[in-house]
């Protein structure tokens, strides 16, 4: 029903005609970027979200076992600099088998991170939409992913875009697509690199996390990108998520 087009997706042959999240969507405005970091592994590129000084939540199936993964940084002097993970603790009803497979799973991971990171990376806060999610409701996706689908060397730099929900939203899936093209053709959508990258909606002027991307598909279900953005929502996951902090040594905000 649905094609991973995402991080671990990378052998996927991706239609280049899409025009994915990063593709026609601005840069990602300043209070959004502070939240995101780049997770970097042997199949590629992930975003995560901030949600303490040490520790990030991203998506599962970006962080495999049996594989290393880095936290990408630039530097002060403008060199990149890579910091280590020192936990991933993926979330126990996490499937890699019911993913691959295109069947909901709840796709969630939280990184220690073996130090704190630099001062302009802010903690963004975990809530919950105020009432259930209902079609046509808009969320603000951001991530690193690509700015053309197959082209890896248009990925790393923090791009947004407002997707509104689509189909029936329940407490393991959300789906969004292009507010524009509803899916029906190439638009605003996550593609490679946008796997673990946040959903967030804004509540009494706080910006919130709401969701993790989880896969994306091309225009009318098809392979690639800018149809579907795929999201495990968070509201059902808050006490896992809490309660895997607090053996991390945080308390979330």
């Amino acid at each position: 029903m649905r094609l991973p087009a995402l991080a671990l997706s990378f052998m996927l042959m991706l239609s280049r005609t899409a025009a994915a999240l990063v593709g026609g969507a601005a840069d990602a405005e300043p209070a959004l970027a502070r939240h995101l970091v780049m997770i970097v592994g042997p199949h590629g590129l992930c975003t995560g979200t901030v949600i303490g000084r040490d520790l990030v939540l991203t998506a599962a199936h970006c962080v495999t076992s049996g594989s290393d993964y880095k936290l990408y940084e630039n530097g002060a002097d403008g060199r990149p600099q890579f910091s280590d993970i020192a936990r991933i603790v993926r979330h126990p009803q996490f499937s890699m088998d019911n993913y691959k497979n295109a069947r909901v799973t709840t796709d969630l991971a939280l990184l220690k991170l073996a130090r704190p990171l630099p001062a302009r990376f802010v903690v963004a806060a975990i809530g919950a939409p105020a009432k259930p999610v209902s079609p046509g409701e808009r969320f603000v996706v951001a991530g690193y992913g690509v700015a053309a689908p197959g082209d890896g060397r248009t990925s790393g730099r923090a791009r947004s875009a407002e997707l509104a929900v689509t189909g029936r939203p329940g407490s393991l899936q959300i789906r969004l697509v292009d507010p524009v093209g509803g899916g029906e053709r190439a638009g605003l959508g996550s593609c490679e690199g946008d796997s673990g990258a946040p959903a967030f909606t804004r509540r009494d002027g706080a910006v919130m996390v709401i969701g993790v991307v989880s896969w994306a598909t091309g225009a009318k279900l098809s392979a690639g990108c800018g149809g579907l953005t795929g999201l495990t929502p968070l509201a059902s996951h808050r006490d896992w998520i809490a309660r895997t902090a607090r053996e991390l040594g945080h308390a979330l905000p």
